[in-house]
């Protein structure tokens, strides 16, 4: 049983504009350090964030405008804290504590987010999409059911009709649809709105990459300001996410599907 949501569901939303804005403070500074928070919904949207590096306030009002259509923007910055910037001062550290876990991808999962990839593909609006072994669910907005159910014949299709969604009728957060980035592989913190030194981010890629090669679980946790993991120096395991993180064209497009893709 898994579930998928699409890029313009609300709260991924909230990703990509979060990860739009790591990729911002990445622009000029090779390891910035930055967390970012996100709320919208409603014709607005709520930005906090913690930084080593000043942010051009309309720079984040354009990848607001361009992901989310919204101008209405609160954004609140704060330099980021002192104990937590010495941490990383000399060398890349692990930037948290946290546990993990790297799961192979499974057939049911693969399934689901080829569906709903090639539903947005004709309809890149708000959706969400569950298997439950034969069972398929399509909640699809701003898109006939006849259309979708040419190609999905025995797919539950928008079970209550015809909808609308998306965030001027909802309202989304970052790091709300963990279950549909990560599947299994869900255990305590979130993947977007943060650079490479959180483990969140670069431990969570890196156990997933693992469990895919090896195609068992991987289990990991760590210590703020641990220098290791699983045997390798921490900035290894930035690196081998860094690496990744480029593959797909960065944190935005990181955000748009997350690890299950």
């Amino acid at each position: 049983m898994f579930e998928k949501v699409n890029p313009c569901h609300p709260d991924k939303l909230a990703d990509r504009i979060a990860g739009a804005i790591v990729d911002l403070a990445y622009q000029d500074v090779e390891n910035p350090k930055i967390a970012v928070e996100v709320l919208l919904g409603h014709g607005k949207c709520h930005i906090i964030v913690e930084s080593s590096e000043l942010l051009d306030l309309d720079s984040v009002r354009s990848i607001v405008k361009r992901i989310a259509n919204i101008d209405n923007v609160d954004f609140d910055w704060h330099n980021q804290d002192d104990n937590l910037r010495k941490n990383q001062q000399d060398k890349i550290r692990c930037g948290d504590n946290g546990i993990f876990k790297g799961m192979p991808t499974s057939p049911e999962q693969r399934f689901l987010a080829k569906v709903s990839q090639d539903i947005f593909r004709y309809h890149p609006y708000d959706g969400k999409y569950i298997v439950d072994g034969s069972r398929l669910i399509i909640c699809q907005s701003n898109a006939r059911k006849e259309d979708i159910q040419c190609a999905f014949k025995n797919a539950e299709i928008n079970p209550i009709g015809d909808w609308t969604g998306g965030p001027d009728v909802d309202s989304g957060a970052t790091n709300r649809k963990l279950g549909s980035d990560m599947g299994d592989a869900v255990t305590g913190g979130g993947l977007h709105g943060k650079d490479l030194s959180k483990a969140d981010v670069s431990v969570n890629i890196y156990a997933f990459l693992k469990a895919q090669i090896t195609h068992k679980p991987v289990y990991l946790c760590c210590a703020i300001g641990q220098e290791t993991i699983d045997g390798k120096p921490y900035e290894e395991i930035v690196n081998i996410a860094r690496t990744y993180i480029k593959s797909l064209g960065g944190f935005e497009k990181f955000a748009e599907w997350g690890l299950i893709r």
